[in-house]
């Protein structure tokens, strides 16, 4: 058994929330057997200490690592105070790490800073080599002078030797070097060390440091993380699997020796998808074709076959896809566009084969394959001797790895062949892209927790386990639920049994009529600020224009939300009108008097696109045993999830109180007639047992009652 009564020397407050010590000891017992952990904690309810303790906990008597990773720029600020706190009552060595991309003083693409790294390598050691030849050649001297036979043959081979490493010190010279890397090789960095462990340094912190000294924090960062006890990342770092054998590397770990803990996990699924989503655009295919007539090979013919075909056949899928007039509405975001059959291969694949007039696909490819390795090659060299400023990189390459994927794997189960187009904003010409596009998440996340030691996962909507479990691929996880411990009677979750807001339906003036005065009644009864949830931001701009009142804010795609955010919060009395599939819908806390009621208004499906009729269509062939598990798992689970998240934007604390209303009739007990669409049966249990049902034009009343009844109102209430 674990040792449960060890782990809370890494509690860093008075005490533990409801609840918490008991998830402390279940989590601590579970890494103790080996077994992955999926826990769901209310928000506000210290999910992240229940995890990180015991794991810090565990790592510590099992000589390992945990890394905890989210996809939220809060949540990573939280992890920094956490660790600080934990740092100051029990001693972690704890790092936070950011990609290469933020953190470099030259701005410098990956490929470059590789080459810089090798060159500036290079001509530091020469320059050791030079000091010691010249050390030797001394000492020969000497012997010279002192009569010694051997010496003088010696030394004329020393000099020869210098001489040559001279040479090559000049060439390096005049090559491309990173000065702050070259500081790291040269200066003594001991003192890096000592800063960094002293506190729970952020990566801007540690790029201060080093620019102000001329050196290069990234690769310090790197060279300070072997055998950490905490290493704080994004998703990023563990679910490539390239970057993830780097990371671990970088920690002195064996995958074994790693424990990870994912934050906001209900996010992990479609995450690895995009992860394992590979594209390849027109503009590459262009380049490489230039590229192949540009290269003295004689292997680029032979190469060019197959690049061009593959051009052209995805010009011929994307025109016959387009629809009339619909090339004029491309704009500069990529428009998808189907070319999936049922019964053949795809309409990309297909004009393909039809333009391929070469001898041979796969030994083509092969060929094109060579070709761009060589070129990548010597474009590394040119970068490395400073014959170029940039480090270019080979579109043969990158064209030929894609095509090669695209006819290995593009039937594979699992793997959706897609295109898309954009318009180019310089020269307003529609080019497409055609891309591998992953629906099943598990092909990325099964490897990463079965190589592990073990695994937490935490959210506040982790249910149902069974299927979380199913889709990434995790092997009987322990299962830890808990839910809000705050007194029930400082919140109402009230499901309104207004209009079923349908797509079709959402352009009535009556169903319009309807919402606009519900959410007018929650904005006027709520003492405080409200938070409005919408399907979309052209919902919440409906909406918003609807009501047209003051006090209202508008949050807009594209726009910065924390600036908004914290507008809002400064603020009384206001409503800010969102898409529950924005930024603001989790991981952004409204504590206390930031907000006092949140409306999700219709059940907030997302845009049934193509790709997620994928996700639909490989989920019914992998579960085929299940009643429409497509739809379940695709579509009705992840928006449950995100409209959970919604609700859970207030009650953050003990003392908190606020109200929750769901303003779609699906939520209703009523909705439970309207089949799959009837959502009420998909919230938890205990959650759906909090929802009380009521009239749209018994809100105001139902929220009236609620707030008078803490004595929420300065003064009078408003008149119903």
């Amino acid at each position: 058994m674990a040792d449960t009564a060890g782990h809370e020397r890494f509690f860093p407050y008075e005490s533990p929330y409801p609840n918490q010590r008991e998830a402390m000891d279940r989590i601590a017992n579970s890494l103790a057997r080996g077994q992955d952990v999926l826990l769901e904690g209310a928000p506000g309810t210290g999910k992240t200490l229940s995890a990180l303790v015991p794991a810090l906990a565990h790592a510590r008597a099992e000589d390992r690592t945990v890394v905890i990773t989210t996809n939220v720029h809060q949540q990573m600020r939280q992890f920094v105070e956490d660790a600080r706190a934990i740092a100051g009552e029990e001693p972690i060595r704890a790092v936070v790490f950011k990609g290469k991309a933020s953190m470099c003083h030259l701005d410098v693409g990956y490929e470059e800073c590789r080459s810089l790294k090798e060159t500036t390598r290079s001509l530091v050691e020469a320059e050791a080599d030079r000091q010691d030849l010249a050390k030797r050649s001394e000492a020969l001297l000497d012997d010279v002078r002192a009569g010694e036979e051997e010496a003088a043959e010696a030394r004329a081979a020393v000099v020869d030797e210098l001489e040559a490493v001279e040479e090559d010190i000049e060439e390096l010279e005049s090559a491309n070097v990173c000065e702050h890397y070259r500081a790291n090789l040269t200066r003594d960095t001991e003192e890096f060390e000592g800063w960094l462990f002293d506190d729970v340094r952020t990566p801007e912190e540690i790029y201060a440091y080093a620019d102000e000294r001329g050196l290069c924090g990234y690769e310090l960062l790197k060279e300070g993380m072997e055998g950490v006890d905490l290493a704080v990342c994004n998703y990023h770092h563990l679910l490539d699997p390239t970057i993830r054998e780097h990371f671990f590397r970088w920690l002195g770990r064996d995958p074994s020796e790693v424990v990870t803990v994912f934050d906001e996990a209900h996010n992990v699924e479609s995450a690895a998808r995009d992860h394992a989503t590979r594209t390849l655009s027109a503009r590459t295919l262009e380049g490489a074709l230039a590229e192949l007539d540009e290269a003295d090979d004689s292997r680029a013919g032979r190469a060019r076959n197959v690049i061009e075909a593959f051009l052209t056949g995805l010009e011929t899928a994307v025109d016959d896809a387009l629809g009339f007039g619909e090339r004029e509405q491309v704009g500069e975001n990529w428009h998808d566009l189907d070319i999936a059959n049922d019964d053949r291969r795809n309409d990309l694949t297909l004009a393909f084969l039809d333009a391929y007039e070469g001898s041979g696909i796969g030994a083509e490819v092969d060929l094109a394959l060579q070709v761009g390795e060589a070129l990548d090659e010597a474009y590394e060299e040119a970068y490395r001797r400073g014959e170029t400023t940039t480090r270019q990189e080979s579109p043969t390459l990158q064209a030929a790895g894609f095509v090669a994927d695209w006819m290995s794997e593009g039937s594979d189960l699992g793997r959706h062949p897609m295109a898309a187009v954009r318009r180019d904003a310089g020269t307003d010409e529609v080019y497409g892209r055609a891309e591998l596009y992953t629906a099943i998440p598990r092909e990325v996340t099964e490897g990463l927790f079965d190589e592990v030691a073990a695994s937490v996962l935490m959210s506040a909507t982790l249910r149902p386990f069974d299927v979380l479990a199913d889709v990434l691929g995790l092997s009987d996880p322990a299962t830890l639920t808990y839910g809000l411990a705050y007194p029930e009677d400082r919140r109402r979750t009230f499901a309104v049994e207004g209009p079923a807001l349908f797509a079709s339906d959402r352009e009535d003036p009556e169903t319009q009529a309807t919402v606009a005065e519900a959410l007018a009644d929650v904005i006027r009864m709520t003492p405080g600020n409200t938070l409005c949830f919408f399907p979309s931001y052209a919902e919440a701009e409906r909406y918003h224009d609807l009501l047209g009142a003051s006090n209202t804010y508008l949050d807009e795609a594209g726009t910065p939300t924390e600036t908004l955010r914290q507008r809002f919060v400064d603020d009384d009395d206001a409503a800010l009108f969102t898409s529950l599939w924005g930024t603001l819908g989790e991981g952004v806390s409204f504590d206390g008097d930031d907000a006092r009621a949140v409306v999700v208004v219709g059940v907030p499906y997302p845009n049934l696109s193509e790709r997620l009729e994928a996700v639909q269509a490989a989920y019914d062939r992998v579960y085929d045993d299940r009643l429409d598990a497509g739809w379940r798992y695709a579509v009705e689970i992840p928006t449950i999830r995100k409209t959970r998240q919604a609700l859970g934007r207030v009650i953050r604390s003990p003392d908190d109180y606020g109200v929750r209303v769901l303003l779609d009739k699906r939520y209703t007990r009523a909705g439970r007639d309207m089949g799959k669409y009837g959502v009420r049966d998909s919230f938890p249990p205990e959650e759906r047992d909090e929802l009380i049902d009521v009239a749209p034009e018994k809100l105001e009343f139902a929220l009236l009652n609620f707030f008078a009844d803490l004595d929420a109102y300065e003064g009078d209430p408003p008149t119903p």
